[in-house]
């Protein structure tokens, strides 16, 4: 019973996490910049939505985490290769966001400040706009990082019902 409570909190932590990774990179991020007035106030909406989308990450993160490394412990060999790669990809993940949005961010409020508070309004010599729209590129590929070790870690549990709590395979015929 309690493996199966948290295998459920595990899928939902995860798919909540990878599910809003992608409403924002697909739906919220480009809404945003489509229909607001200014690139200014897109910003701000995206900003302010990824750092919410980061706390959901975190949370969700360390739930993942501390459930995989209890059902690690009960399984056999074969089972446990797998919840330790669902493990360091999860590390990873919780890794880059935390560094996002405690190192990147931050940074990227500063520079939005030393451009006059519109990056955009910004000479393109501008020392704060030229290291925002560096800061900006970093912070895409590292939601990328993390997007796609999401989608590792997805397809890692969809295969989950082929080992059971006993870690053997099942064969497929």
């Amino acid at each position: 019973m309690i493996q199966t409570v948290l295998r459920a909190f595990r899928l939902l932590a995860m798919v909540l996490w990878v599910g809003g990774l992608a409403f924002f990179a697909f739906v919220v991020a480009p809404v945003a910049f489509q229909t607001l007035s200014s690139h200014h106030e897109a910003g701000l909406v995206v900003g302010g939505t990824l750092r919410i989308l980061h706390l959901m990450g975190l949370v969700g993160g360390a739930i993942f985490c501390v459930a995989t490394a209890w059902l690690w412990l009960w399984a056999e060999v074969p089972a446990r290769v797998g919840f330790a790669i669902q493990f360091v990809l999860t590390l990873v993940m919780l890794g880059v966001t935390a560094y996002s949005q405690f190192q990147v961010l931050p940074a990227m409020e500063r520079d939005r400040a030393v451009a006059g508070g519109d990056v955009d309004a910004a000479p393109v010599t501008n020392a704060g706009r030229v290291d925002f729209e560096r800061l900006h590129v970093l912070s895409e590929r590292l939601e990328g990082l993390v997007f796609f070790c999401g989608l590792g870690v997805v397809y890692l549990l969809s295969r989950e019902s082929q080992w059971p709590e006993t870690g053997r395979v099942k064969v497929q015929l």
